[in-house]
């Protein structure tokens, strides 16, 4: 009975997110036609994501261990155990940020007209295909847009979840740009909806996200970017449950 009304949740939750996003549409195809209206189309994102959530009872909870400037241009880091992952940053963030993720997702029906404009797609398996996506990533980041990453490439086979190895790109380019990266430790939302949910379905419930103080890479070199990445793997770990 638990997996049939998990799985009917699941079925729900989809349906509002195709709902919603068909309702959106003609604003993210007008936004994402040209840089400068990025911001409204991130704010369209917020409202999509907020909305999805509220009407299939899952609800995000944020601790925040300093206040985060709107101003600011952050590196975000965060786990990766589900695609309700992406839904959090948009609910959390605000203005200009755009997301990096996997190439398959230029394909997927709801996120590939972000990852096909504003969001940047990478093939795990080219490291020219890293390259240019993190050359356009600095690139952003100059502009002022905000990068949202998850450093472990991808959301793991293992359940329940556990951290693995991160990447090195964004703790280097974090460095390069002398831009503050914000470790983010997204806690429970596996035990809500683990991956796309589709082996255990999804239920209501409350997330719980920590989001650690900004870490100041001013102070780094390049070649400190070994000792970053495992300062900020043994933050997110920290919370985790």
């Amino acid at each position: 009975m638990v997996h049939f009304l998990r799985q009917a949740h699941r079925v729900w939750f989809l349906f509002l997110i195709f709902l919603l996003f068909a309702l959106f549409y003609p604003f993210y195809y007008l936004f994402s036609r040209n840089e400068k209206y990025y911001g409204l189309l991130n704010f369209c994102r917020k409202a999509n994501s907020f909305l999805s959530s509220f009407f299939s009872g899952v609800y995000f909870s944020f601790t925040f261990e300093e206040r985060l400037s709107d101003d600011q241009t952050y590196i975000y880091c965060a786990n990766h155990s589900s695609n309700l992952d992406i839904m959090i940053f948009c609910i959390m963030c605000s203005g200009k940020y755009h997301f990096m993720g996997k190439e398959e997702l230029r394909n997927n029906p709801v996120l590939g007209i972000f990852f096909k404009t504003i969001d940047l797609a990478v093939n795990r398996e080219s490291k020219m295909s890293a390259f240019r996506a993190f050359k356009k990533a600095g690139e952003n980041l100059e502009k002022g847009m905000s990068l949202i990453i998850f450093p472990e490439g991808k959301i793991d086979d293992h359940y329940p979840p556990k951290l693995c190895e991160f990447k090195n790109g964004p703790f280097r380019l974090a460095i390069e740009k002398n831009i503050q990266l914000v470790p983010v430790s997204i806690t429970n939302v596996w035990k809500i909806n683990w991956d796309d949910g589709a082996k255990y379905g999804s239920k209501p419930g409350i997330c719980d996200i920590y989001v650690h103080k900004p870490i100041n890479t001013a102070v780094l070199a390049i070649e400190d970017s070994d000792v970053l990445k495992e300062k900020v793997f043994q933050l997110i770990d920290s919370k985790l449950v």
